[in-house]
């Protein structure tokens, strides 16, 4: 087994029925095992499929798409989505349940936990996305950040190996996108849990190991974030914004340099 790489495209080409073109056209990469994968790109230019196909939500007609050294087909999809939980744009489409508790007790379920161990396992799962005080609430009626936490619990008290994040904070205020981002690097530093981060926001991106850049169905760059960010105009060129730090660098007259926020106000 690769202890390497937990997800790996190997000349994947994906293309929607009635489509022309591929929207995604011969991709190959590989997603660090234990490490925080940012997939960025502007819209339309298919990081979304892929986090559908890594779900096995759509079936790809060219390559192959491996899950630890295994091809994922439709006979193991079932054994395989016990260790890869998605969290998508709009919370409110995951929530089944009528209070915070039972909503994350609802995947427990369907694996047929025993009561006493659900009982153990949710209200620890909620202390640890920082939701046990809202346990008895409606999740319809929390705010955004409050809502994708839950969601993130509904995937965390599965286990999973792996925690994909589709465009995850798009709806969300300032305070709510920080708020989520220190708790994905809790789960990914203090918890070992591989995040595949799916954005089109780059600013989300300055924390995470390793970045995909995708244009037009295909991969434009590979890298960490700050070999990709250095290059600076090889993004723009291609539709994106470079994060808020280096571009108020940039203001100042300074080259193309990698910085987060606390290296700016450092700089400052």
């Amino acid at each position: 087994m690769n202890n390497e790489h937990i997800i790996e495209f190997d000349n994947v080409s994906f293309q929607y029925q009635g489509d022309e073109w591929f929207t995604l056209n011969d991709i190959s990469f590989k997603i660090p095992k234990g490490k925080w994968t940012s997939i960025v790109g502007h819209n339309g230019s298919g990081k979304s499929t892929i986090a559908k196909l890594m779900m096995g939500m759509m079936q790809y007609q060219e390559g192959r798409i491996l899950f630890e050294d295994q091809r994922v087909t439709p006979h193991n999809l079932t054994e395989i989505r016990k260790h890869i939980g998605i969290v998508f744009q709009n919370p409110e489409n995951q929530f089944v349940g009528s209070t915070v508790q039972y909503d994350v007790a609802f995947g427990l379920e369907n694996f047929m936990v025993p009561y006493e161990k659900m009982h153990e396992e949710v209200p620890e799962v909620l202390k640890e996305v920082d939701m046990y005080a809202q346990r008895n609430h409606e999740p319809q009626a929390l705010s955004g950040g409050q809502k994708q936490r839950v969601a993130i619990a509904g995937v965390l008290v599965l286990s999973p190996e792996v925690i994909i994040l589709d465009e995850a904070t798009s709806m969300l205020d300032p305070e709510g996108k920080a708020t989520l981002m220190r708790l994905v690097r809790h789960l990914n530093e203090d918890k070992n849990v591989t995040i595949i981060s799916i954005t089109h926001d780059l600013t989300e991106t300055v924390d995470s190991d390793y970045m995909i850049v995708l244009n037009r169905g295909k991969v434009y760059e590979m890298g960490t974030p700050k070999e990709i960010f250095e290059k600076g105009s090889s993004l723009t060129e291609i539709g994106l914004d470079l994060p808020f730090p280096m571009k108020i660098n940039q203001m100042l007259g300074n080259p193309p340099e990698f910085l987060n926020y606390d290296e700016l106000v450092d700089r400052l």
